[in-house]
């Protein structure tokens, strides 16, 4: 086990940055799922991002059973930091060890942290987190979770309208209905493609009196 996590240590490095040493201390404060607050024996107080691995955002779901995760392990616990300088915020970046275990593997195997690939291609943590996907835990046990370094960039899930709407019009597609080649009831042939042009196309004039049902003749409305 012993040489498991040395050999992590060393394969956990971002590409370009070079080990540059360790800390030690207690861990106050949990800011989020890879993110620590250490109190050194000197009474500094560090702000330590964890290396390799990406927890979810605040606004995104399984952010606070993420925290919640680092903080059952870490929380109030001895840790020892092999640090790789700082981001470009200022933190210490490095790989977190409480009480002999590694922070950065625990988050990844119970599925409350991505496998940061922009920085890291670390076979073991890549197994871990196809485990964690294949075992539906944590995160994902979301269908279709979004990374954290997509969230940043602005993308959000699909709501459940614009789902409904996608299915609909990929369903209705795959029967041959396809918008701007008809524009009367007396071209429609059946009451699902009556729906599909004024749902889909939004050809309100199939629904005369505003009913939601176009083309009575054909509808029953």
């Amino acid at each position: 086990m012993g040489r498991y996590y040395l050999a992590l240590a060393i394969s956990l490095l971002v590409p370009a940055i070079c080990f540059a040493g360790t800390l030690s201390g207690v861990v106050v404060g949990i800011k989020d799922g890879d993110t620590i607050y250490l109190l050194t024996p000197d009474r500094q107080k560090k702000e330590v991002r964890f290396n390799a691995i990406d927890a979810p955002e605040k606004a995104q779901p399984f952010y606070n059973k993420s925290q919640q995760s680092l903080s059952n392990l870490c929380a109030g616990k001895d840790a020892t930091v092999n640090t790789y300088g700082l981001d470009k915020y200022g933190r210490t970046l490095g790989d977190v060890f409480c009480q002999g275990k590694s922070a950065n593997v625990h988050q990844v195997e119970n599925g409350y942290a991505w496998v940061y690939r922009q920085y890291s291609n670390d076979a073991n943590l890549i197994a871990l987190e196809a485990a964690a996907r294949s075992k539906g835990i944590g995160l994902w046990n979301d269908p279709s979770p979004i990374p954290p370094w997509d969230f940043r960039h602005g993308k959000r899930p699909e709501t459940f309208e614009q789902t409904q709407a996608r299915v609909k019009a990929s369903a209705n597609s795959a029967e041959g209905f396809s918008c701007g080649s008809k524009r009367y009831c007396r071209q429609m042939v059946s009451c699902e493609e009556a729906r599909f042009y004024l749902k889909q196309c939004g050809l309100h004039k199939l629904d005369k009196d505003g009913d939601g049902v176009p083309c009575e003749v054909l509808c029953g409305g």
